[in-house]
């Protein structure tokens, strides 16, 4: 995959999406990263390095990561799951628009367990 098919598959995938609000998005040669805005409280950091096929994405509350998926060279892909985001579990691979609708799903969960306890 190269960056441009990167941003186009999360662009698509993320109009799919209901919870998300403003997207930052930059890129300098072969990476590409930014924000996925979704309240105050809430947002997702995404990484993509297309020499090394680098993906990450980090949803990150209070400064806090509290879910992601990463592949990188020495973990290959490996979820961060919600209640223990420090663990690494091993995944098979996932396409942007499969990432994306793990966030979707983790987002539903998270905003509900909080509207909940209100």
């Amino acid at each position: 995959m190269d960056v441009n098919d990167f941003i186009l598959e999360l662009l698509r995938a993320l109009t799919t999406l209901e919870l998300v609000g403003p997207v930052d998005l930059s890129t300098d040669g072969p990476v590409a990263q930014g924000h996925i805005y979704v309240r105050a409280d809430f947002f997702v950091r995404f990484y993509f390095n297309q020499i090394t096929q680098t993906v990450a994405f980090a949803l990150i509350k209070e400064n806090r990561r509290v879910w992601g998926i990463d592949r990188d060279s020495r973990r290959d892909w490996h979820l961060h799951p919600v209640g223990n985001p420090g663990n690494h579990i091993v995944i098979a691979p996932l396409s942007v628009t499969d990432i994306v609708a793990q966030l979707r799903d983790v987002l539903v969960t998270l905003v509900d367990s909080e509207s909940s306890n209100r």
